[in-house]
């Protein structure tokens, strides 16, 4: 018996969402952890964390590209990057929630709606 294979949307997004959560890690946690530390160090630090993203990020891509347009993906990854950038900055970082986020969101919505109409 042979295990059914996730649909192509969902193969992607959820690589896509396992990859923002490295990139996010990569491009911002360093203004905490390591804001005591060189410039150079955080952005080597950050290089590492960015490779185990591109590990994840290219295959989504490849297979998302196989029944999605490139504008497609884009929105999608864009989404998912506000979805998982929120969370992080709240309680990561320790931000307080703005509304300007929910205003984002919907904003990131109606391009949802367009580009997939």
């Amino acid at each position: 018996m042979t295990m059914p294979q996730l649909p192509v949307w969902l193969q992607t997004g959820g690589l896509l969402v396992l990859s923002n959560i490295f990139m996010t890690f990569a491009w911002y946690a360093h203004l905490r952890d390591l804001n005591h530390r060189p410039w150079w160090y955080a952005a080597l630090f950050s290089w590492g964390i960015a490779l185990f993203e591109y590990m994840l990020q290219v295959p989504a891509n490849r297979i998302g590209h196989t029944q999605l347009t490139l504008g497609q993906l884009k929105i999608m990854q864009e989404v998912i990057t506000l979805s998982v950038f929120v969370p992080f900055a709240i309680f990561y970082m320790h931000e307080p929630f703005k509304l300007d986020y929910l205003w984002a969101a919907l904003c990131m919505l109606g391009a949802v709606y367009f580009i997939f109409r």
